[in-house]
């Protein structure tokens, strides 16, 4: 034991006096390890630190308040809920009766005795200096010690006046105002003046104003009626603190949910009652909570995969960078030999030297992570849109994050180790190399490795649904082609016969010397596969999303769609893209409204109604009619029978409609911006008819009709008992454009003048425009910022067709590894350098030019980033084909069960191309190899050192 230690102590001491010594390759290697583990705890740090404690967690949403009340919306009926107030379901069968729905009285809920704080919440266009901005409004008594941790101050004060507020930080950034600056609202004649700015811990990007109760929304209601305009919607919840200390328990909350109310407790919060006691979890869909075993394994596995690939890597480069160090200190080594020590000990030297920088690499990363992620604490709190927690440093993980550092350390010393260990003491002496030979079993297991590796990719591609078998597969696969490296290698260099001196020099170096160049090509295929893989699915994807793509415009056509308050933003909205983009011609479309004009698309509140284009009975899709008992209709025909269904033109589905039930009011510009050219429609529009593009509108007598429901949840009841639903119905005279009219979702096209003859009541609804020239960046930045100061919400659409998203992910991956290439390549020319030194030298001395050396340099480094890219591009084929064929499976499986079930939107068979990203490959195979053989050879120096005389 004692010898033992005495011997290590000695190796440790001999490797860190070389590690001091060889600065250069010694910062190399533990920037090669340090840099993981600096990603790697940085990212546990800012998780840890972003994860917040049950006790942070309620302080930004109760603040100091023992619970908060709130009203689900079911009109006062029993309720039942989850412990944390997230989810509820009103208690009771509403199969056949109306879904509750309505406002509920929290009052009723409060306890006798309680301290109740009204939060209220609501919005409303707020004028700042660039305009309008739609704002959220939160009355709220921030001052009261109830509220603490909900808002935090940044500047000023919080109102304590009612004709005060105070604005998030955010808001005032965008809004151009500041504190002390004065605030109002459209429709509101009154101004507040901001005396405080803060942010919501939660949401840093929040545009909100806070001011006392009953000070902001209720005016703004009022003015906001007297206007004729919408009131405000506002939502109220209740914090409230009880006397003592026991809290709102759980059977307080249960006494809650049976008035119609929902409590976040802080108690129950902190103290969750037991599964049993919950009656929520009974119901379908609720019992299930958290992520399964099965999938936390998945999880387990693709973690440890990634950091077992990550360390993979990291001895692959650094492996023949302790090699250089083994070659350079084969002289020292052999006096250990020399001088009794044994082939143990010189093994200890070398692996003490991994031992060394993966303990310095360790220390490094884990204190420069530490660092860097506490500096750039609000910078990452900025990017994440929420404040952290307390940082939380959590010494065993990143202890275990440490130790990874200098296990990859004597993980990548244990080859170069092996080898130093077996020269003999007299060859480590006088510098010769001995003979060597390379494994005839590795290679061996390596091909049986990559053949089972594919064909179990092969087997989870085409006759399993479980992908993880292509990934194992691909994985066992691109091993056995590592394991195989030096024997692909030594079939490299047969090339060698057909290429001039300089290549054929470095391509034989590259084989005689398998031991590090080996390392080096099975570091470049590694991060060369997975580039090639990651862009082959990508390309993959992006030429299947090219295919499906439905434009919902002619390509440069735009649309401005105005939905809210009556149309009222919709003529500055017209304004402003006519000023900021070329249009040639634009069409003014109006919406249909039932009840009350501000009503907005699909509202459904009190005093809205909704309308319908009504299809014919014969013409409905006999799969989807309802039935009066509810079933499914499709149950009552045959497999073969819902198959001829689903291609039965009653039942195909048209492209996604930009406008509800795609009914527009307009007129033929409209047709001419959607590129309709037909006389005959616009003749028609003008006559007083309407033009349809859908063949199951029109009944047999030609007309298409449009039902006005004035009270949606009686139709809602009506359809479910396959009855009509009550309300008037127009009727209006069709014009049926053919089936192959490209339409862009518009389904039917009625003019102004006929909607107001059938007493139709419409607003105005926006605009569409052609252009002619697609809409550049500048002008699309400026029509943003005008449309901006209206604080509308406003539907604007320039159709520029398909554009891929991942032309920076694919340049970002072959810049990832053409930088690994070049590295690799990197270090396996300097280990070239340090063994060749000798050659260079006998070259020189028998007349050879000096540009020699730079140019057996940079082919030195290029052959092994050939090699490395050659096989990582085969290599990385194999996973992308296996996934895309997987896909391929899965979704010819799901369109054969859409034929089946009888749905027409699985007309046509799915389409999943494989697609091999040739740019990328050729950026590979071509540009990253010249760079790094330029860059090879310009680094290095044209003369070598001057020789001299070794001792004999």
């Amino acid at each position: 034991m004692n010898n033992w230690f005495h011997s290590w102590r000695a190796a440790v001491r001999i490797a860190r006096r070389d590690a001091w010594r060889f600065k250069g390759r010694s910062f190399l290697v533990l920037a090669m390890i340090a840099l993981p583990i600096l990603g790697v705890s940085a990212a546990d740090l800012t998780l840890r630190s972003s994860e917040l404690s049950p006790q942070e967690s309620l302080a930004r949403t109760l603040g100091a308040a023992d619970a908060r009340l709130s009203d689900p919306g079911y009109g006062g009926t029993p309720v039942h809920q989850d412990p944390e107030g997230r989810m509820s379901v009103p208690v009771g069968d509403f199969d056949n009766k109306p879904y509750p729905s309505g406002r509920g009285d929290v009052t009723k809920a409060l306890p006798a005795g309680a301290a109740v704080l009204m939060d209220a919440v609501g919005s409303a266009k707020l004028r700042t200096a660039h305009g309008l901005l739609h704002t959220e409004i939160r009355e709220l008594k921030a001052t009261d010690p109830v509220t603490r941790g909900i808002m935090s101050l940044v500047e000023g004060r919080f109102p304590g006046k009612p004709d005060e507020v105070a604005a998030t930080t955010h808001f005032l950034e965008v809004s151009g105002l500041r504190v002390g600056s004065e605030l109002g609202a459209r429709g509101l004649d009154r101004t507040y003046r901001i005396v405080g700015a803060y942010e919501l811990p939660d949401d840093l990007e929040a545009n909100q104003v806070n001011a006392l109760p009953g000070a902001f929304l209720t005016p703004l209601d009022k003015a906001l009626d007297a206007a004729g305009l919408p009131a405000t919607e506002q939502s109220s919840t209740y914090l409230l603190n009880l006397p003592g200390d026991g809290g709102f328990t759980w059977n307080m909350v249960k006494q809650a949910n049976a008035k119609g109310i929902t409590v976040h407790s802080r108690a129950v919060a902190l103290d969750p009652p037991a599964r049993s006691e919950v009656p929520l979890y009974a119901y379908d869909g609720y019992g299930a909570v958290g992520a399964s075993t099965a999938a936390k394994a998945a999880e387990l596995a693709a973690a440890g995969t990634i950091i077992g690939l990550a360390m993979l890597e990291i001895c692959l480069l650094a492996g023949p960078a302790f090699a250089v160090g083994a070659r350079r200190s084969r002289r020292q080594l052999g006096l250990v030999g020399a001088n009794g020590g044994d082939r143990r000990h010189i093994r200890a030297i070398v692996l003490a030297g991994g031992l060394v920088i993966g303990v310095a690499a360790a220390v490094v990363g884990t204190v420069l992570g530490l660092l860097l992620t506490f500096l750039l604490q609000p910078v990452l709190e900025e990017y994440l849109g929420k404040r952290f927690g307390t940082f939380d440093v959590r010494p065993l993980e990143l202890l275990g994050i440490a130790l990874l550092a200098v296990l990859t350390g004597l993980l990548a010393a244990i080859v170069p180790a092996v080898t130093a260990s077996r020269q003999t003491v007299l060859a480590s002496l006088t510098g010769r190399r001995g003979v060597r030979r390379s494994s005839r079993v590795l290679p061996v297991i390596g091909l049986a490795a990559t053949l089972l590796g594919a064909a179990v990719a092969l087997y989870g591609s085409v006759f399993s649904d479980k992908f993880l078998l292509v990934a194992a597969g691909s994985a066992l696969a691109e091993l056995g082609v590592v394991a195989m490296t030096p024997a692909l290698v030594g079939l490299f260099g047969r090339t060698g016969r057909w290429l001039p001196l300089s290549p054929r020099l470095a391509l034989r170096d590259a084989v005689r010397n398998r031991g590090r160049t080996a390392p080096a090509v099975a570091a470049v295929l590694a991060a060369v596969a997975g580039t090639v893989a990651v862009a082959t699915y990508a390309e993959s994807r992006d030429a299947q999303s090219r295919a499906t793509y439905e434009a919902r415009l002619p390509h440069g056509a735009v649309s401005a769609l105005v939905g809210e308050d009556g149309g009222r933003d919709v003529p500055a909205v017209r304004e402003a893209v006519q000023k900021h983009l070329p249009v040639d011609v634009r069409a003014d479309v109006e919406r249909i409204v039932v009840g009350k004009p501000r009503c907005e698309p699909y509202a459904r509140g009190e005093g809205c109604g909704s309308y319908e284009v009504v299809i014919p009975k014969a013409q409905q899709c006999p799969l989807w009619v309802a039935t009066p008992d509810g079933s499914d209709p499709a149950e009552k025909f045959s497999k073969a029978e819902r198959r001829a269904l689903a291609k039965d033109w009653r039942c195909e589905t048209s492209e996604g409609s930009l406008v509800q039930n795609g009914l527009l009011i307009g007129d033929g510009k409209l047709l001419k911006v959607l590129g309709v050219d037909d006389p005959a429609a616009v003749e028609a529009l003008a006559e007083g008819r309407i033009v349809s593009f859908s063949k199951p509108q029109v009944d047999k007598a030609g007309k298409v009709s449009i039902r006005l429901v004035t009270d949606p949840e009686k139709a809602d009841l009506a359809r479910q008992k396959g009855m009509e639903p009550p309300g008037p119905v127009k009727s209006f005279t069709a014009h049926q454009m053919p089936e192959d009219t490209r339409s862009y979702g518009v389904l039917a096209v009625l003019s102004p003048a006929a909607a107001r003859t059938a007493g139709i009541t419409t607003v105005p609804y926006g605009s569409f425009y052609s252009t002619g020239a697609m809409p550049s960046s500048e002008q699309r930045q400026k029509l943003d910022a005008e449309l901006a100061r209206t604080g509308g919400n406003i539907d604007l659409h320039v159709e520029e067709g398909f554009v891929s998203e991942n032309s920076v992910v694919l340049l970002s991956l072959t810049v990832f590894a053409g930088l690994i290439t070049i590295g690799a390549a990197g270090i396996a020319t300097g280990l070239a350098q340090a063994d060749a030194e000798a050659d260079l030298k006998t070259l020189a001395a028998v007349g050879a030019p000096p540009r020699v050396r730079r140019t057996l340099s940079g082919f030195q480094c290029g052959v092994v980033a050939v090699m490395g890219v050659l096989l990582g591009s085969a290599a990385g084929v194999l996973p992308a084909v296996g996934l895309r064929l997987t896909e391929r499976r899965n979704e010819l499986k799901w369109y054969e069960e859409a034929l089946d079930q009888g749905y027409g939107v699985m007309d046509k068979a799915p389409h999943v191309p494989i697609v091999v990203p040739w740019e990328t490959l050729g950026a590979l195979l071509v540009a990253v190899p010249l760079g790094a053989a330029l860059l090879a050879a310009l680094v290095t120096r044209s003369r070598g050192a001057v020789a001299r005389r070794e001792a004999t």
